[in-house]
């Protein structure tokens, strides 16, 4: 029988591109959507769609038991098309919500469906100023002001509850900033970067790779390195998925 995903976020820019391998690799995947208009583009990826509210914690939990998923995969973001400057200081705020109560509800419905291992989407860029490149132990910037304090206090409410709820197994991919199809960029921009395939490729190892734990998913550079994931994932920042 096949392993049961659950994919939170599938529609999503991560979650579209990840959905196709995880067919491929013959995983059961079970995906979310808010929205009934999404349900049809999912049968047609070949996963069972799941319409629900990550605020609505009873019927999260409910659908979840009803699967029960061996894997949850986390890729739930609340951001605007092309990351609108105009629209960021709200969907700041809205981002860290889901990260903070959006994960604990999603936590809560994988342990009691007896999901085994919990794989959630974090950030590359939070960490306190310091010396680099930067290290999945280094201290992430808890202390910073402004709309900064926002995502980095949802990014650290993410990371313990998907690290600290046993009996799940929990793995943080720290990702860069994406670029790629449905990223609203072609190429990859300053700073720490990540092609939207390669993260992707990165939730599909980590469902039966490397330990629990902290990996960043980042493109070579001087700010941040990416050993760990390298070595425990077998993760390749160049992959990129073949279009048909």
């Amino acid at each position: 029988m096949a392993i049961k995903v659950f994919l939170a976020g599938a529609t999503g820019v991560i979650g579209r591109r990840l959905v196709p391998p995880l067919i491929d690799a013959g995983y059961a995947v079970f995906g979310t959507t808010r929205s009934e208009s999404k349900v049809a583009s999912l049968k047609e990826a070949g996963i069972t769609p799941v319409v629900l509210d990550v605020y609505d914690a009873p019927t999260r939990s409910t659908a979840m038991k009803d699967i029960r998923p061996e894997i949850v995969i986390h890729q739930l973001t609340d951001l605007p098309p092309d990351l609108d400057p105009s629209r960021m200081d709200e969907a700041i705020r809205r981002n860290a919500r889901i990260r903070s109560e959006g994960t604990r509800n999603l936590v809560d419905a994988a342990l009691a469906s007896g999901a085994r291992r919990l794989i959630a989407q974090s950030i590359a860029w939070a960490y306190v100023p310091g010396p680099e490149p930067h290290r999945e132990n280094d201290v992430l910037d808890i202390h910073a002001k402004g709309s900064r304090a926002a995502t980095v206090g949802g990014v650290a409410a993410l990371e313990e509850l998907t690290l600290s709820s046993p009996p799940l197994d929990g793995v943080v991919l720290r990702y860069g900033h994406l670029y790629g199809p449905g990223t609203g960029a072609d190429e990859p921009g300053n700073g720490v970067q990540v092609h939207v395939d390669a993260a992707a490729h990165a939730a599909l190892l980590a469902i039966d790779k490397g330990a629990p734990g902290i990996f960043k998913v980042a493109e070579p550079n001087g700010e941040v390195t990416i050993a760990k994931a390298r070595r425990e994932l077998g993760w390749d920042p160049r992959f990129r998925l073949e279009e048909a």
